[in-house]
């Protein structure tokens, strides 16, 4: 066992799973968060080990709880022949002000419209929010009459991930590890592998996170297929929302003028626009400019609804790469490759950081992590809490130490990006000097600079210039 797995037990203990044990379980066929198949590994892989009597045990509640989707006709036709049906699913709420009523959705059935037990939501009030995944009770009530309609109500839920966390004490014990110790412990968390990565690759690791820790950090992350761009956002928390390819409405991101519920901006601490070269806005250009708002004062406004969100943007691009493996379009442009808002200068200037997402290598069978980390929902909640954690922005704000960085964009991008990373690597709050230099004011400089420099190659009024650490 390595240093850091050891310390990861004695302070944090029934916290920290094999992170190894989701892929040994084989939830691969089933459409299952890692934290979610974490929380059911941790029930029933007693002590870490997954036996042939564990295995079958979680195989048995799979098939029980959480049949394919080809199964959907089949459990409504027992909900209308009234049996009591549980299942596993992802359990969220619209709020629909104009009619007062509350809407279920469960997306194993493509219901949208089911109804709830009075209390649940009170209960459990992140249903209205980014949603829970969780074993909920069905049943159908039918119509009482001609112009009624049946609906399947649900009765009673139970969250499969944990609601609240000891920020402190999860702050307090970083002390006892090393900088090398706490990073691995983190890359872990994230479910790669610290062994097969490098320095650079385990903090272009962390970069990922910086969304879900700090508020409205916007961030691009160029790279081919393949090398688990999205996993992060997909797998660890129930908190960021992945957007596929396509149009994206800002009926859907802000708000819905027709059913009068909020966007996805008010419910997720991160959107991510996956696969980003593919988006198309609409023809009048309001994605791009609501966008453009948004990311530069966190407020939007669609009809006579105006509001202010706190979700930071994440747009992952697929992009090729030469023999070298460098993207081909380096000199003259990284965005070359992508023909939507992402040539215009004035969205471009309202990204924080840039990922060189082409120095991670393709996903192997030596990627995911055989260590010990942070379990999926305990983590996602830790970094959740941080996001409010007022302290870390005014440490930056002190030893914003920078040269040749006039400009205010400049300047507000790099402190949000390396409060993200201090937030991640020293929640103690506790770095040296060189350490605090190094770890959180380097990366978060070259990550704008990258920025600053396709500003460049897109229009020769931004000034080339070199951003340096004081």
């Amino acid at each position: 066992m390595e240093p850091f797995e050891q310390k990861a037990l004695d302070y944090y203990g029934e916290v920290i799973i094999d992170k190894y044990l989701i892929h040994k379980a084989g939830f691969g066929a089933r459409a299952i968060p890692a934290y979610v198949g974490e929380w059911i590994l941790s029930h029933y892989a007693k002590g870490g080990e997954l036996t042939e009597a564990s295995r079958q045990k979680i195989a048995d509640f799979i098939n029980k709880y959480f049949p394919p989707k080809g199964q959907k006709e089949e459990i409504k036709n027992r909900l209308l022949n009234m049996d009591r049906v549980q299942l596993l699913d992802d359990y969220r709420v619209a709020v629909n002000l104009k009619t007062g009523q509350r809407r279920l959705h469960i997306p194993l059935l493509d219901v949208t419209n089911a109804r709830l037990a009075e209390g649940i939501v009170e209960e459990h009030e992140l249903l209205v929010t980014s949603g829970v995944w969780g074993l909920g009770e069905l049943m159908y009530v039918p119509p009482e009459g001609s112009s009624d309609q049946g609906r399947i109500w649900l009765r009673d839920f139970r969250p499969f991930q944990v609601t609240s966390v000891d920020v402190g004490y999860y702050r307090a014990c970083r002390r006892h590890f090393s900088f090398e110790e706490w990073l691995d412990l983190m890359v872990s968390s994230t479910g790669f592998n610290p062994h097969v990565l490098n320095h650079a690759q385990k903090m272009l690791l962390i970069t990922r996170l910086i969304p879900l820790a700090e508020p409205r950090a916007n961030i691009v992350e160029l790279a081919p297929k393949g090398t688990g761009k999205s996993f992060v956002y997909d797998n660890l928390s129930r908190y960021a929302r992945v957007i596929g390819g396509g149009k994206v409405t800002p009926a859907v991101l802000f708000h819905n003028l027709a059913s009068h519920t909020p966007g996805l901006i008010t419910r997720y601490d991160v959107i991510v626009l996956d696969e980003i070269q593919s988006v198309r806005g609409d023809s009048a250009g309001e994605l791009a400019a609501g966008l453009k708002v948004y990311m530069e004062s966190g407020r939007y406004s669609r009809g006579n609804t105006t509001g202010a969100a706190e979700a930071g943007f994440v747009m992952l691009g697929n992009i090729s790469l030469d023999e070298n493996r460098r993207p081909i379009h380096q000199e003259d442009g990284l965005f070359r490759q992508i023909s939507n808002f992402m040539q215009q200068t004035a969205f471009v200037d309202r990204v924080h950081g840039l990922i060189a997402g082409w120095e991670m290598q393709r996903i192997t069978t030596d990627t995911p992590s055989r260590s010990l980390g942070f379990k999926g929902d305990f983590f996602s909640e830790v970094l959740h809490a941080l996001r409010g954690e007022m302290e870390y922005g005014e440490y930056v704000s002190e030893g914003l130490h920078l040269t040749n960085c006039k400009d205010l964009r400049d300047r507000k991008a790099i402190a949000r990006l390396a409060t993200g990373f201090l937030k991640l690597l020293f929640p103690d709050l506790n770095p040296t000097e060189r350490q605090f230099r190094e770890y959180c004011m380097r990366p978060a400089v070259n990550l704008r600079q990258r920025v600053r420099d396709e500003l460049h190659r897109m229009d020769p009024e931004y000034a080339q210039v070199e951003i340096g650490v004081g």
